[in-house]
Parts: C-alpha cells; sequence; structure tokens
C-alpha cells in the first residue's frame, strides 16, 4: 500500500509542509528512503516547476536519501543525519514564514 499523508494533493506541486511530511514519515520509519527519492526527484526534475531555495535544497536532500556505500553498505547518511536535515528544514520554513 503506498504511503498516504493528510498534505497530499494529487499531482499539484508540492508545499514546503508536504516535503516536510516526507521527512517525517522517512525518520518515522513509515516511508522507505527508496520511495522517498522516487517522490522528490519526480518534482527536483521537473523542468516546467519552480522552487525557492528552501524546497530545492530539501528536495535535493530526500532525492539522495537512499544513497548507500556501495551495493550492500550502509547509508550514505545515517537516521541522525536525516533528524538532522528535518531540523534544519524546520529551522529554514520558520525563518520563510517569520
Amino acid at each position: 500500500m503506498p504511503w498516504q499523508d493528510q498534505h497530499v494533493v494529487g499531482d499539484e506541486q508540492p508545499d514546503l509542509g508536504e516535503i516536510e511530511a516526507r521527512f517525517i514519515a522517512v525518520v518515522e520509519g513509515r516511508l522507505s528512503r527508496d520511495d522517498a527519492d522516487r517522490w522528490a526527484a519526480r518534482w527536483l526534475f521537473d523542468d516546467t516547476l519552480a522552487w525557492d531555495a528552501t524546497e530545492c535544497w530539501a528536495l535535493g536532500l530526500l532525492a539522495g536519501i537512499d544513497l548507500r556505500h556501495g551495493p550492500a553498505g550502509d547509508f550514505l547518511h545515517d537516521d541522525s543525519q536525516v533528524r538532522a536535515w528535518l531540523q534544519e528544514l524546520r529551522e529554514r520554513s520558520n525563518k520563510r514564514s517569520g
């Protein structure tokens, strides 16, 4: 069953809240890193869309969140790094809105 979230709005360009929801889902183990990567890459590499700096930064992180140290290696970025990215995303988001 595909991951669903209240922030998902069909095929409309996601907002920062939806991007943050993907980070949260990965951190909580409700969304695989592979699924997060595919979702983010779909949006990030769509040349018809425009992103602000924070959205582009966050999508770029998600688009590489499943990278590993070799075929059978650990993730390039561990869970603590992903949590740190989520915290930084929240800080950047607060600066944007405040």
